[in-house]
């Protein structure tokens, strides 16, 4: 790995937003799964960044949350303490969330001015912050569903949100290492494409995960490998919904089905993938990013069977969470390494 001089400083502030969008997606897992994620139900870029400072706008705060859905129907014997708690994370999300900005932004232009970008980076860094800029309106988009008549955002709106800082992330990643690693290499295409599948499937489980997440599908069906006492399948999975299919996209136990069964796949594409390689002359990174797969997919997959089995605590939803993370920079890794 031979990097430029002049690229150090690049590399270095991609890799700080990876490093920040990582610690967006946790502190977002934790408000989702201590249900803070509409505790602020207005939206104020430049002043909601200063939170509650005197117990008149804490006051003032609370009975704004008071006039929705999720105070009426769901936490109206919350006290003020009660309310801060979730306060906390839902502002910590935000104000993360408008650090990443400055961090993409202001660097963005400093390195313009200087001429540290070429012409292909600067592209690239315009895709990086359209996507970031994307990924707030998603934010308040989903936020958004859950201020009207119910007390939950939508699920699909969450999978988007969740999703766009995913891909962000795998992006901001990849541009880091299109300056890391420079170089050319020979590579075999029809290898290269089967990863780009096992990176889609991937995509895919990571969209039905957020779908358990936003029905709260987790605590359900909390055995594992069998759905329930006996039973692969729960009759649940497919005559919760009319017409049929929509119990793969909105009923409860169809959605976790389908992510049970995705997970079995991505195993499935990644033990292939491992397979494969040990019959071809890699490099040392190529190697690496082909057992740093294979060890993530392992932990991962043992992740979501305990997260299912004890019912979605706080702790292992985060970590399961981080687990696909992870287990997203290596496929992303490991990719780039078999690709050009």
């Amino acid at each position: 790995m031979k990097v430029k001089k002049e690229n150090k400083a690049v590399i270095y502030w991609l890799l700080t937003g990876c490093i920040l969008i990582f610690i967006m997606v946790i502190v977002g897992g934790i408000t989702r799964l201590t249900h803070s994620g509409l505790s602020i139900s207005n939206y104020k870029l430049i002043s909601g960044t200063i939170p509650p400072m005197n117990e008149v706008e804490w006051n003032e705060a609370f009975e704004l949350y008071k006039q929705y859905p999720e105070y009426q129907k769901l936490h109206n014997h919350f006290g003020l303490e009660e309310f801060k708690d979730i306060y906390f994370w839902e502002w910590i999300h935000r104000v993360i969330g408008r650090f990443i900005g400055l961090v993409f932004i202001i660097p963005f232009i400093y390195f313009l001015i200087k001429k540290r970008l070429s012409k292909s980076t600067i592209k690239k860094s315009i895709i990086l912050l359209v996507l970031g800029g994307f990924q707030g309106f998603l934010g308040w988009y989903m936020v958004k569903s859950g201020l009207v008549d119910e007390p939950n955002v939508s699920h699909f709106r969450l999978a988007a949100h969740l999703t766009t800082a995913f891909l962000t992330f795998a992006y901001t990643f990849w541009v880091a290492l299109d300056l890391m690693f420079p170089e050319k290499k020979v590579i075999d295409k029809k290898f290269r494409n089967f990863i780009r599948i096992g990176l889609a499937v991937l995509i895919l489980q990571i969209i039905y995960g957020a779908f358990v997440a936003g029905l709260d599908a987790g605590w359900i069906h909390n055995h594992w490998p069998l759905m329930s006492e006996g039973k692969w399948i729960h009759e649940t999975v497919y005559i919760e919904q009319n017409p049929v299919y929509l119990n793969f996209l909105e009923g409860k136990s169809g959605v976790q089905f389908v992510h049970r069964t995705l997970a079995y796949v991505v195993v499935i594409f990644i033990l292939a993938i491992w397979y494969k390689a040990k019959r071809m002359a890699l490099t040392t990174w190529q190697t690496k990013g082909i057992n740093s797969l294979l060890i993530m997919v392992g932990i991962q997959f043992l992740l979501g069977v305990l997260t299912l089995i004890f019912a979605v605590p706080v702790w292992l939803g985060v970590l399961h969470q981080v687990g696909a993370f992870i287990l997203l920079s290596a496929m992303t890794f490991t990719l780039h390494r078999f690709t050009k």
